[in-house]
């Protein structure tokens, strides 16, 4: 096993990066992955060091983000619909449970037993495998995120640079599905996507080597560490050239999410529905669980990094389940923790869906000028230009306010 796939391994059982990284066995990494399984369920139950436990461990972090996926993807279609019904002055689905919100279980429950139609000429084993690489792609890019303090599978050294390298591998899922199905439309929108996400990877990239420059650290629970004083010591307002990239971010991450306007490689009205045209059932759902999960993903990532995390910046609700504190105020501190930071997070994904039904599809030249000559020299002048400020200015707040003002 090559060191790469060892530390890939690892990262996916949720073991720490640095052991891998010294040089330490991988056995030795399986005493790291157990944390987020007793921290559920009390030690007697689980013995230090076995293989059991690590297996446990695993299996508990997997379900607990799969059931977070499926949840929120069922929320979050029948958010859009709302939204876009509301913003057309319709209701949206209201029938089918209060004000509609049973529709999109039924609808999912219509995916899965819709027959699994697999057409003639498709290579098979590409075709099978493109949906499940897809989301997978977008699954392990959950190890590294906090759904908020203390709640996380692992949390990676390099968290930022995991969740920036693994997104190649749903580029990969993309080809595979529109190659296999053999259908020029599909082709078509493979040819699109693989474009688009691997060209938007570059400003996303240089968003958050600014981030990681001013925060000293690529681990995401001390990026949010580092924004706990008070909304003025959140990233976006650190300097003018982190505001500037956290819209740069936010621009991008449409794109690498293939949201509108940016949503050329699904394009119903040329190329019927892109990649994957050909696919129905469980499989298309697979297709739909991963946009979703990644509106979420990018999402997250942009609070953890821009927008203080599971921080509001009012002393009275951050300081709830300090330590020392007692245990149903620990646990009171954690939820409101957690639902601060998905809160924030669905706040962003409702802006997503806001530009899809207000700004019309882009064409595919306009797209790549706009990452080519627009956002990647601005995101490189901000990048130098926020180094020079914290060589200039320090740690400073609010662009030009010390933290001193703000008791940090």
């Amino acid at each position: 096993m090559t060191p790469m796939s060892t530390f890939l391994l690892a990262s996916l059982l949720g073991a720490d990066a640095a052991p891998l990284q010294r040089g330490v066995a991988t056995e030795q990494a399986s005493i790291h992955i157990e944390g987020f399984l007793q921290r559920l369920m009390p030690q007697a139950f689980i013995p230090q060091g076995t293989w059991w436990a690590a297996g446990l461990s695993m299996l508990a972090a997997c379900l607990a983000v799969f059931a977070f996926i499926n949840v929120f993807a069922l929320f979050a279609v029948w958010l859009e619909r709302k939204v876009s019904a509301h913003m057309q002055c319709r209701l949206g689905p209201m029938e089918v449970g209060w004000h509609g919100v049973l529709q999109t279980i039924a609808d999912g429950l219509k995916l899965t037993a819709k027959e699994d139609i697999v057409p003639r000429d498709v290579d098979r084993i590409l075709y099978v495998l493109g949906p499940l690489v897809v989301f997978a792609g977008v699954f392990v890019r959950f190890v590294p995120l906090p759904f908020g303090e203390h709640l996380i599978a692992s949390d990676l050294n390099i968290g930022l640079f995991f969740i920036a390298a693994v997104g190649s591998v749903e580029v990969l899922g993309v080809i595979m599905a529109g190659w296999s199905s053999n259908n020029k439309w599909t082709l078509f929108g493979t040819i699109r996507a693989a474009t688009q996400m691997v060209s938007y990877e570059v400003p996303i990239g240089l968003a958050f080597i600014a981030v990681a420059v001013c925060a000293g650290t690529l681990s995401l629970v001390s990026i949010v560490e580092a924004q706990k004083f008070s909304v003025a010591s959140w990233f976006c307002f650190r300097d003018p050239f982190l505001f500037v990239l956290c819209l740069i971010y936010a621009i991008a991450s449409l794109a690498e999410c293939k949201r509108a306007p940016f949503d050329l490689p699904e394009a119903e009205s040329e190329l019927v529905s892109g990649f994957h045209t050909e696919y129905s059932g469980i499989r298309f759902a697979l297709f739909f669980l991963a946009e979703y999960a990644a509106m979420y993903l990018v999402s997250a990532v942009a609070v953890v990094a821009f927008f203080g995390g599971w921080y509001t910046g009012i002393p009275a609700i951050d300081g709830i389940g300090a330590e020392g504190s007692g245990g149903i105020a620990m646990a009171l501190g954690l939820f409101i923790k957690a639902s601060v930071l998905i809160g924030k997070s669905i706040g962003i994904v409702f802006v997503q869906m806001w530009v899809r039904w207000t700004l019309p599809r882009v064409r595919l030249d306009q797209m790549m000028h706009l990452c080519l000559k627009v956002l990647l020299p601005i995101a490189l002048v901000c990048l130098v230009g926020s180094a020079f400020w914290r060589l200039a200015f320090g740690r400073t707040f609010l662009f030009i306010l010390p933290p001193s003002w703000f008791g940090a």
